[in-house]
């Protein structure tokens, strides 16, 4: 069988199109979140919309117990916020066994803060840890018990952790995700990852209209213009210096959204603006969203704790972390992931390679 852990949307979407494709399904949701699954506790099945595929899946079992899906898969896809990550591995670390697969969809250097606590509690072999760039659907919860699927992402990259083990993450993903690719190492999908690129330039810059019309217009259509897109791309120009610095030839972010199936190819703002994926998004309905909450603390704040630590610069991405600060009200450098999280203090790139070879 194969455990979804999670009951958000992508964890529904991907339990649901998995369980119609004929996979065993087992879905696990953390008992803090409980209501998340109460609408299919008993009837175990979710309604699928969309172009992921039609139909009512039926699952094999629906749980807040981690025993009850973790004794019986080996491969467990954890499509859950990063700010969830650690809650979900103290839950389930008492069940997690050096024989499981642990899969982040997406990661946002989740991997190397999961192996950095295994590490800590001295669990070794600790099981192989993946994570993806992105999540493999642009979906949506329509209710209680209907997800729906607007795109799929064609082409999802990974990175293994330890990276010695990347074919054997990609030979165990690519049945249930076609198209995925490798990354050289599990940090270089951190860093591909896109959301932290596009969502906090994006939503902050849109603050005002966010807030008046509760994100009553379409985001990447009508938010994202022209000089949004100038902002994105100075802080891509950061993230592939980062990436450079530490050996890796990064995407620049339209080349990425092409490649990852999202829209046509030529710079961002035509590849956004000719995305059936993208652009039939709404914005966020507030500013207290995952946009910010987890793409500024666990995404651009990491970022900018590793580039410190290498000698890369990144003011731009500086710069938005302090707004999304005084606008959430919140601190971003405390709450979020640096080197001590990730377990990567002090190295320089041969030593953070050793770690993530």
């Amino acid at each position: 069988a194969v455990g979804v852990l999670g009951g958000g949307n992508t964890a529904f979407a991907v339990a649901a199109k998995l369980a119609l494709e004929g996979h065993r399904v087992r879905l696990w949701e953390h008992p803090s979140q409980a209501s998340a699954v109460s609408a299919i506790t008993s009837g175990r099945q979710i309604r699928l919309t969309g172009v992921g595929g039609e139909g009512s899946a039926t699952l094999e079992c629906v749980s807040t117990e981690a025993a009850d899906v973790l004794h019986d898969a080996t491969l467990l896809l954890a499509p859950v916020p990063s700010y969830a990550q650690g809650a979900f591995l103290d839950a389930i670390s008492a069940h997690l066994l050096p024989k499981h697969v642990l899969a982040f969809l997406p990661g946002n250097s989740g991997t190397l803060a999961a192996a950095h606590r295994f590490r800590g509690a001295g669990r070794t072999p600790s099981p192989l840890l993946i994570e993806s760039d992105t999540a493999p659907y642009v979906c949506r919860k329509l209710g209680p018990d209907h997800v729906h699927i607007f795109g799929v992402v064609p082409a999802m990259g990974v990175g293994a952790l330890p990276a010695s083990r990347s074919d054997e993450a990609v030979a165990l993903l690519a049945p249930l995700f076609p198209g995925v690719v490798a990354y050289p190492h599990a940090l270089a999908a951190a860093l591909g990852a896109m959301n932290p690129i596009v969502h906090p330039p994006g939503v902050l810059m849109n603050a005002g209209r966010i807030e008046y019309s509760r994100g009553d217009f379409y985001f990447y259509e009508e938010g994202v213009t022209p000089g949004v897109v100038r902002v994105i791309e100075a802080l891509d120009g950061e993230r592939r210096a980062l990436g450079e610095a530490l050996g890796l030839s990064l995407l620049p972010v339209a080349d990425a959204f092409h490649a990852a199936g999202f829209g046509p190819k030529g710079d961002l703002w035509a590849t956004i603006n000719g995305s059936r994926m993208l652009t039939a998004l709404r914005a966020p309905g507030s500013l207290q969203t995952r946009w910010l909450s987890e793409d500024i603390p666990f995404g651009l704040r990491t970022w900018v704790g590793i580039g410190e630590q290498i000698g890369v610069a990144m003011p731009v991405a500086r710069a938005l972390i302090e707004l999304g600060n005084a606008l959430m009200g919140s601190d971003a450098w405390s709450v979020g992931r640096g080197p001590a999280e990730l377990g990567i203090m002090g190295l320089d790139r041969k030593g953070i390679e050793n770690l993530l070879a």
